[in-house]
């Protein structure tokens, strides 16, 4: 069994980044939104910071209360679409339950939206067109299995939940790359014959659901999940110390694709459509 290093890899990642970034005319300029006082978010958005500053990446932080409306964030997403010195957007998830989330996202120009959740990005997706950026999550969960050299044509992959920024987009991606593909979610029946049938798992569920003698021999297993269990204590999808003897290779939490999606998303800043 091979643990999969995210963190090493994405080292990697970033210091080609920072070598690409050097020999670009312009200086990318991501813009980073952050509404409320989450902690977590908090979090994740210095992180994308430093990242940033890192690979030579400009970045700049707008901080909100949650008073602000709607119709001002939309103003703000505005002037930042049309500001030549800015060349990614981020909108910091999640927002405020009175901003519609889904017309933030519809407002970033889908040249500058590096996140790669705007419509005309998952559309193209889709329709099996390129678009501007890829979602980060899955992107960097494919850059790590090809950094290890992981075959992904022709092999069964099973993703495990349909969300919007890892499991839909996750799908169509490893159909782009000719695996065979099953997508399921919290009414799947008989998902422990399903993942039997995986060489490929990804999971990204948001709770304990891979457990012992449900993955196949030598399979590679991707754990999306991060969260803490009852003791308080960082865990995943994945209960790891039961299912990783069974497999090929296998991602830890934390020090998995957490650090992968923060490299994906620099890759994705360093582009830049002007």
């Amino acid at each position: 069994m091979i643990i999969l290093d995210g963190k090493a890899v994405s080292e990697k990642i970033l210091n080609t980044i920072q070598k690409r970034v050097e020999k670009l005319q312009t200086v990318p300029h991501l813009a980073v939104i952050l509404v409320g006082n989450d902690a977590a978010s908090k979090i994740y958005v210095n992180n994308k910071k430093k990242a940033a500053e890192k690979v030579g990446i400009k970045s700049t932080i707008i901080e909100y209360d949650t008073s602000l409306t709607e119709e001002e964030l939309l103003a703000k997403i505005k002037e930042l679409n049309s500001d030549r010195n800015v060349t990614g957007i981020l909108v910091q998830l999640p927002l405020p339950e009175h901003i519609n989330k889904n017309n933030i996202i519809t407002a970033i120009s889908p040249k500058k939206d590096v996140d790669g959740f705007h419509p005309e990005n998952c559309g193209k997706l889709l329709s099996g067109m390129e678009p501007y950026f890829y979602p980060a999550t899955p992107q960097g969960i494919l850059m790590l299995l090809d950094e290890y050299k992981i075959p992904i044509e022709g092999k069964n992959a099973v993703v495990i939940g349909r969300s919007n920024i890892v499991g839909k987009p996750m799908a169509q991606m490893l159909l782009k790359r000719n695996a065979t593909v099953t997508m399921c979610h919290s009414y799947t029946q008989n998902l422990d014959e399903i993942i039997k049938t995986a060489d490929i798992v990804i999971s990204a569920a948001g709770k304990k659901i891979v457990r012992c003698k449900m993955v196949k021999k030598n399979s590679v297993v991707i754990d999306v999940g991060i969260f803490r269990d009852s003791n308080g204590k960082l865990t995943g999808d994945v209960d790891f110390d039961f299912v990783s003897p069974s497999c090929g290779f296998i991602t830890p939490v934390p020090g998995g694709v957490g650090p992968m999606t923060i490299a994906s998303l620099m890759y994705n800043a360093s582009k830049v459509y002007l």
